[in-house]
């Protein structure tokens, strides 16, 4: 299993910048071009063609298995609706760029196509609508992951915390599916299953460390102290040249990739190094 890991991180690594860049800034402009679209159409011929339709779809119109994702769900309020989408434009334009910067194109490409496939799939089998209005909200909860400590500023005033915001959403996915009605209930957790693939351990970044649970988990990390030494002993795969530098997370070498950036993290309790792929997006050893 970690020989696959590795083999899935080693191409992501190799295959960075291929992909859709600023995947998020063109389903953003998808978004309002069909706003602007449905508001001199008032009947919806528009939205009713990119809507996912199980019977459609099986008649040929195989476009509405992703075309849904351009419909802009911003509620019934005609007034607060351009500001509404806005915001939301703004928001996952932001997060969608951060993700690209931290994981690279591909992966992020990928992690989003995931998401509409476990959503498509969900929608077959139940036979309702899909939305992307609960992939998209997951968006913030893979950002919160990986910078958990990091502040926003909530209506541009109050200080926040993402790994609050994580558990906020998190509430409200357990809320929505005691309250929403079968089978739409069931999409906020679909939502969550590209988040677990892509993510796996790294998802105790936002879960809250208390009582038992964190002391057992904090001493199950302690190691010794640092020895400046500690690289003489490895080698590379061409056995010769020792790596120096080697990422706690995902194995990889200065040795085996001398491009690779790595850097320590000073918030591990120890001597922790990490790639540039994970030095914001792994789990801090106390």
């Amino acid at each position: 299993m970690k020989k696959l890991q590795r083999s899935i991180t080693r191409f992501f690594f190799n295959n960075r910048n291929r992909g859709i860049p600023n995947l998020m800034l063109y389903i953003g402009l998808g978004n309002l071009l069909v706003y602007i679209f449905s508001l001199a159409d008032p009947s919806g011929a528009l939205t009713y063609a990119l809507s996912f339709s199980k019977s459609k779809i099986f008649d040929g119109q195989i476009w509405r298995l992703f075309s849904y994702i351009f419909i802009p769900d911003v509620g019934g309020n005609a007034l607060m609706q351009p500001l509404f989408l806005a915001i939301m434009f703004f928001f996952y334009f932001q997060i969608g760029r951060i993700l690209e910067a931290r994981w690279g194109v591909m992966k992020f490409n990928c992690y989003y196509l995931c998401g509409v496939v476990f959503m498509d799939i969900a929608a077959l089998i139940l036979g309702v609508s899909a939305t992307a209005y609960y992939l998209n909200l997951s968006l913030i909860l893979a950002f919160a992951t990986m910078c958990p400590e990091d502040r926003v500023l909530l209506f541009y005033v109050i200080p926040f915390k993402m790994k609050w915001l994580a558990w906020f959403y998190l509430g409200s996915v357990v809320l929505s599916f005691f309250t929403l009605a079968f089978p739409y209930c069931l999409f906020p957790v679909v939502a969550l299953l590209n988040y677990f693939l892509f993510f796996g351990k790294e998802v105790q970044n936002v879960l809250p460390r208390m009582g038992s649970y964190h002391r057992s988990y904090t001493s199950s990390r302690q190691t010794a102290a640092p020895n400046p030494q500690w690289a003489d002993r490895y080698r590379g795969k061409d056995g010769q040249k020792p790596y120096r530098h080697k990422c706690t997370v995902c194995g990889r070498t200065d040795a085996d990739y001398p491009d690779l950036e790595f850097r320590y993290c000073s918030r591990c309790k120890g001597y922790y190094c990490y790639c540039s792929d994970h030095i914001n997006n792994h789990a801090h050893i106390q």
